[in-house]
Formats: structure tokens, sequence, C-alpha cells
């Protein structure tokens, strides 16, 4: 019997899974916007936002009570991080922000 409820609470538990999402974009005046939310239309807001260069953390601050984060550009290669917790993360490379 305890197999079975544990079965039933795992399957319920996938059924409301949802993917973080996340699109930035280049404002064209040195500073980048990111937009995040989830697959089932909820909120990113007070998400965790990183951008990492070489390794290493250069920025970090939450997502916005609107779900974004918006920052000055920096020079050289990055990765944003929407970081909603193991298996809710979003990395995008600075080579695929659109212009």
């Amino acid at each position: 019997m305890k197999k079975i409820l544990f079965t039933l609470a795992v399957l319920a538990s996938s059924a409301f899974a949802h993917s973080a999402i996340m699109n930035c974009f280049d404002n064209a005046d040195g500073t980048v916007t990111c937009e995040g939310g989830f697959s089932d239309g909820s909120s990113s807001s007070g998400v965790a936002f990183v951008i990492e260069q070489n390794g290493k953390t250069i920025f970090e601050t939450k997502m916005s009570e609107n779900g974004d984060a918006t920052f000055k550009k920096p020079s050289g290669d990055y990765t944003v991080i929407l970081d909603a917790g193991e298996g809710h993360e979003v990395y995008i490379k600075s080579k695929d922000i659109s212009k």
C-alpha cells in the first residue's frame, strides 16, 4: 500500500511540473534586458538572476516584480542564468542574445 501511495504522489507532483523560461535582448544602449517566467504562466519575480564570466559571478540580483532584469552589458563573453532551483535553471550565452 505504501508503494502505491508513493507512486501516486510522484506521478501527481510531476503533473504539476513547470519549466523555467527566459529571453534576453540587447537594448542597443549598452544594456541587456532578460525576461523570465515559467511554462505554466507563473512569474519569475524574486527568482535569482546571475551573470557569470570566466567561471566567476560578476553580477547577482533577483528578477524584478515584473519578472525581468536589466544590466550593463559586460565586455567579452558571459552567461546569464535564471536560477529557480535545481531543475529550473536557464543559461543563455552572450553570443545567443538577440541584438
